[in-house]
């Protein structure tokens, strides 16, 4: 049952889709109970959540702010007026909308928002998606209600009696497919009796994930086995005749990722936050290859939790042309260990956690 208590709900994620994608997954959650309740979003301006939150369909007000450049740091003499003037408009904006809640999942934006939100009696939340949190979670958690985490210990950062480890919101789409791995083969116009490797490099794409496969495509695809490569935006131009190989798809962009995934037998992938939790969901045999630019490098920290779970097998960035291929070949030719890494896998999966982190919200609104 539907509750109509009205809400005016603050939202405010971004920089990057995995902090973007769960702050809309929960906004979801709470317009399905509240379906009068109103939204809005704050982001930082020229990012991308500027495009995907009025995509869903959430009205968006953007500040002038931006992280801490870490290889120009000459670049960093505007943060002190980026700060103040995100911090005025942020509370120009939340004393005009005068929201019941005020929810933050990290990014830029998130920093003055919510800190302005507390300071104005607003009751705040955060969910940190990383084994290691933020910059901006880690200063805002003092003053939160409540932090919905993903990952074992996070109270070591948060504390003890605000720390609730929910894991991360994924697309529900991924969540309740149920095609199996032959019709998603077909799908795709896949074999449907060879194992399909999937190679995921996000959608700007991997270059050192590129960079293996214009090397190794032919070696992999010998082995009775094809490959789905996304090479992302950047690089498909240059990748795209490899669709020549009868045993490879090439694409820039996977529209339909629980198709993909379905159709996986092996999957390559970075190790951010969501893609981790959504590998989860999966349950299909993984190598991580963290990302190694990534800020306080939480992708390898992501990595080396599923790691010490026997979930998941890690690659470093460095080491992708020198053991990638060894590593892609035994998971082809040992379906022991694939099944042990995928069990294992799943075991990890918390495909509640929306509707998790919206019980804590409310119970402490």
């Amino acid at each position: 049952m539907k509750s109509t208590t009205s809400h005016k709900i603050l939202i405010s994620g971004g920089g990057t889709g995995g902090h973007i994608f769960p702050a809309i997954a929960i906004a979801d959650e709470l317009k399905s109970r509240f379906p009068d309740a109103e939204f809005l979003f704050i982001g930082a301006k020229d990012k991308m959540e500027m495009q995907k939150v009025p995509q869903a369909g959430y009205k968006i007000e953007g500040l002038w702010i931006s992280g801490i450049n870490r290889s120009n740091m000459k670049q960093n003499l505007v943060f002190p007026f980026k700060l103040i003037s995100s911090v005025w408009n942020s509370y120009k904006i939340i004393k005009k909308f005068k929201p019941t809640m005020a929810i933050g999942t990290g990014g830029f934006a998130s920093g003055p928002a919510l800190w302005t939100a507390h300071n104005l009696g607003v009751p705040i939340f955060l969910q940190e998606q990383n084994s290691f949190p933020g910059i901006t979670n880690k200063f805002l958690s003092k003053n939160a209600k409540a932090v919905c985490v993903a990952y074992e210990n996070m109270d070591n950062f948060f504390g003890k009696s605000k720390t609730h480890i929910t894991g991360n919101p994924i697309r529900q789409s991924i969540i309740d497919s149920n095609i199996d791995s032959k019709e998603a083969k077909g799908q795709l116009n896949l074999d449907e009796n060879k194992l399909c490797v999937l190679s995921i490099g996000g959608s700007l794409g991997s270059r050192k994930m590129n960079q293996f496969w214009e090397k190794n495509l032919a070696e992999i695809t010998k082995q009775n086995a094809q490959v789905v490569w996304q090479t992302g935006k950047l690089e498909f131009e240059k990748y795209k005749s490899f669709n020549d190989n009868s045993n490879a798809l090439v694409t820039e962009f996977l529209q339909d990722m629980s198709l993909a995934y379905s159709a996986a037998d092996v999957i390559i992938s970075r190790a951010g936050a969501i893609a981790i939790s959504e590998l989860c969901s999966v349950g299909k045999p993984t190598i991580l290859i963290p990302y190694p630019f990534a800020a306080e490098d939480h992708q390898t920290k992501n990595a080396n939790y599923l790691v010490e779970k026997n979930a998941s097998i890690k690659v470093s960035d460095k080491e992708v042309p020198t053991r990638l291929v060894n590593e892609i070949t035994e998971l082809i030719s040992n379906e022991g260990k694939r099944k042990l890494l995928s069990e294992n896998l799943k075991n990890q999966a918390k495909i509640n956690a929306t509707k998790d982190i919206v019980d804590i919200i409310l119970s402490e609104v």
